[in-house]
């Protein structure tokens, strides 16, 4: 079992490599979509929680770019193990369904290959159309440690031009996207494994999809895929492939209505379906829960492990989000509790 950290893209930095190597992690997962840039011209329907304008249409990530940032991640004494997330400049009407989807599935496949060739293993994504969508910051977490909410928001339907809860073109016409339903969602779901699944396999990439956060059945009026543990066998199902594979996000699991974690675990790790996991602990369920410490919330961490090696799951764990300890450099110094948990627990199992 390897223990991994995640950074976004403004946090990859050889500085950060070498934090997380200190802290014992042996791999990288990286966000290369630019969170929140420009957030002062957002157009949203909701500007407090839309995470920024993405004009990247076009413009793929190169070859070039994703070898650079593998070699950066091994100077470090590290292993890049996945890209998680497309932009959705890249795939917006592969979501909606709209004009470009063709074209954009084309795109996503001339992603998958580029990767594939600058030796990336595992690309994470969310087929979702409202994205991670909700949430608040307050003192939620032990000693009033900053951390997540989801606390049943009122929901406002998405505007046009935006889509995985990001502005993708700030000149749509007003109005919103309209409804979604859940057999629109899943067939397009299905056109994308079925033309994208392929490309992977030739490229020796493996998809890994993120289950939908939070977990309920629909979101600002547009149907979700993954919000009980038992759909991600549907997706599975979609394409059965060893290219088709999880992104197992303990916190979104643990958020659900039904199952459990545990439950959950035993049915996909002995599949060989989980490419990696976010191994987060939260309080609560939908449509209401707190993201806490790695050691305070419903879920027992230690016997999560104790599953993932009974059914010979070797990936990639990352902390995914933790909260903030309260000093100078509160993301780093929660990252670090959460990771000296992850490896202490590991080392007491034999599992590192």
């Amino acid at each position: 079992m390897q223990l991994g950290l995640g950074l976004y893209r403004h946090m990859l930095t050889p500085e950060n490599f070498r934090f997380a190597k200190q802290a014992g992690a042996t791999a990288i997962v990286a966000h290369l979509v630019d969170y929140w840039a420009g957030s002062a011209e957002i157009p949203a329907t909701d500007a407090h929680r839309n995470w920024g304008v993405t004009r990247n249409q076009g413009k793929l990530w190169t070859v070039e770019e994703l070898t650079d940032l593998r070699r950066a991640v091994e100077a470090e004494g590290l292993r890049l193990a996945a890209i998680e997330n497309l932009d959705p400049s890249h795939w917006h009407d592969v979501l909606l369904d709209g004009p470009l989807k063709q074209q954009q599935v084309a795109d996503v496949r001339e992603i998958v290959r580029r990767m594939g060739r600058a030796g990336v293993p595992c690309l994470g994504y969310n087929f979702s159309i409202a994205g991670v969508w909700g949430h608040s910051r307050g003192p939620w977490a032990r000693g009033g440690a900053e951390s997540v909410a989801f606390e049943n928001p009122e929901q406002r339907p998405l505007r046009r031009g935006e889509v995985w809860n990001m502005t993708y073109d700030p000149e749509a016409a007003e109005g919103s996207i309209g409804e979604v339903t859940s057999e629109q969602l899943w067939s397009r779901l299905r056109d994308f494994l079925e033309a994208v699944v392929p490309a992977a396999e030739e490229a020796g990439v493996r998809l890994a999809a993120h289950p939908d956060d939070p977990p309920l059945p629909t979101l600002r009026s547009t149907a979700r895929l993954v919000y009980q543990p038992r759909l991600y066998q549907r997706l599975l199902d979609l394409v059965p492939s060893p290219s088709n594979a999880l992104e197992f996000c303990q916190g979104t699991i643990a958020e659900m209505s039904e199952g459990s974690v545990y439950e959950a675990i035993e049915q996909y790790a002995p599949q060989g379906k989980i490419a990696y996991v976010h191994f987060r602990n939260v309080r609560g369920k939908v449509p209401r829960y707190h993201e806490v410490f790695v050691d305070e919330g419903d879920v027992d961490m230690v016997e999560c492990l104790r599953l993932y090696a009974k059914h010979g799951f070797d990936g990639v764990m990352i902390p995914d989000h933790t909260p903030h300890l309260t000093c100078d450099a509160g993301w780093h110094a929660g990252m670090a509790y959460a990771l000296g948990f992850m490896r202490g627990a590991m080392r007491a199992l034999g599992l590192a």
